[in-house]
């Protein structure tokens, strides 16, 4: 079980023992870092984060291959001068639904006047994704990714779940495999307009032929298990059915109200049940048993006025949290990982600490990815550096464009 409340190693590590590169890989040192996020509790501080002060990151390739203090870093082809910066690994989130088309403006004014937020909106952006063309879907995802980047994210999930046919499905994880490896299959968003009085029919096709055709996308197929979608026994059809097919399971849970998206995540292994907006005692201690993530999406319950999910609850009970962004049209229209992080410190009960964690690292988790998520010797170089001395600007400073310079894979991007 990996929490960040949960690690008790000793303070003033060493710095890392350097990892072998090719003798001719470029390699490059930013140092003068004025805060490290690490993320390896073997590091620096020994806290969960691994914080190392008036720090250095030296790049060999696409992977770090040193951390440790500044004055100790090792020579190298490139230097690169933080300024007294902070750094932190590159966002990843685990969580977002970016094939689409459309714009439900009216819908979140509305919504902001008094109307609350059902499941059935999802049909307005079902209908204007199937008339989009597969250039201007593709177009939407790199623009949103490439926003995404800007502010710092690096490893981006994206689902389908607009589509509803299985044409309509199979096009958007296409597109969707175009921009990341991190893909989805969520035919079972809602219920198709065309079967919404025969929901067994639709579990059927989710099931059979459209998995059949969506499958060979994917890595992952997910639920929205919730009231005006699919129960649990729908639920646990679909995520069977895919996972027979070689998909790893993911569940929108318990957003909207009690239910079973959690313990059915649990009792199926899946990487993460999202949402968790409204958790029993039992549903707490299952993910804290588990290697279930619990994802928490801030971003939805600020656009839907909705109840804040408790972080608190589940960090206390060792469960292990991640942030994520639900970056779609309709509950919550946000690319900004740092915007979640600030939510999550303000009115979920998480300390800044936990928060980069959970962003970072726990984002890793929920994709069962140990390669991204930290800044230790054999990780993949994706580094953030921030204009401010400290990680835990992104939530004293909400709102406030943070991020200097971004490296992904070892390169720089901006």
């Amino acid at each position: 079980m990996t929490s960040t409340n949960a690690h008790t190693t000793p303070a003033n590590r060493p710095a890392s023992t350097p990892t072998n590169t090719p003798t001719n890989t470029p390699t490059t040192a930013i140092t003068n870092i004025a805060a490290l996020v690490t993320n390896d509790p073997s590091l620096g501080d020994g806290s969960p984060i691994g914080l190392i002060q008036d720090a250095a990151v030296v790049i060999g390739g696409d992977r770090v291959v040193w951390v440790g203090e500044s004055s100790k870093a090792p020579a190298t082809d490139n230097a690169v001068d933080a300024g007294g910066r902070a750094a932190v690994p590159g966002f990843v989130d685990s969580h977002s639904h970016l094939v689409f088309a459309g714009d439900r403006t009216q819908e979140f004014n509305a919504r902001m006047s008094g109307r609350p937020y059902s499941a059935g909106g999802i049909r307005t952006t079902v209908a204007a994704t199937r008339a989009a063309t597969d250039d201007e879907l593709s177009a939407n995802v790199a623009k949103y990714l490439a926003e995404a980047l800007r502010q710092g994210t690096t490893t981006q999930e994206t689902k389908s779940g607009y589509g509803l046919t299985v044409a309509d499905e199979a096009r958007a994880l296409r597109v969707a495999a175009r921009h990341t490896d991190e893909v989805t299959y969520l035919g079972a968003h809602i219920v198709a307009p065309e079967l919404a009085d025969d929901p067994a029919a639709y579990v059927a096709l989710v099931t059979g032929d459209m998995l059949d055709a969506c499958a060979p996308y994917a890595r992952w197929v997910d639920v929205f298990c919730e009231k005006g979608a699919f129960d649990g026994d729908q639920a646990r059809a679909i995520l069977t059915a895919g996972t027979a097919k070689g998909l790893v399971p993911r569940v929108h849970a318990n957003q909207l109200s009690y239910g079973p998206g959690v313990q059915l995540a649990v009792e199926l292994d899946a990487a993460s049940a999202d949402h968790c907006t409204h958790l029993t005692d039992p549903d707490v201690d299952a993910l804290a048993h588990s290697r279930t993530v619990a994802t928490l999406l801030p971003g939805a319950e600020f656009s839907t006025r909705a109840r804040w999910p408790d972080a608190r609850r589940l960090l206390d009970a060792g469960a292990t949290v991640a942030l994520s962004t639900d970056c779609n049209p309709g509950s919550s229209f946000t690319s900004s990982m740092a915007f979640c992080i600030a939510l999550a410190v303000r009115d979920m009960g998480m300390t800044p600490d936990e928060a980069i964690w959970s962003a970072t690292a726990g984002g890793a988790a929920a994709l069962r990815r140990t390669d991204v998520g930290r800044l230790a010797p054999g990780a993949r170089a994706d580094l953030v550096l921030l204009d401010a001395p400290s990680h835990v600007h992104l939530a004293y400073r909400p709102g406030v464009p943070l991020t200097h310079a971004v490296w992904r894979a070892g390169e720089r991007v901006r």
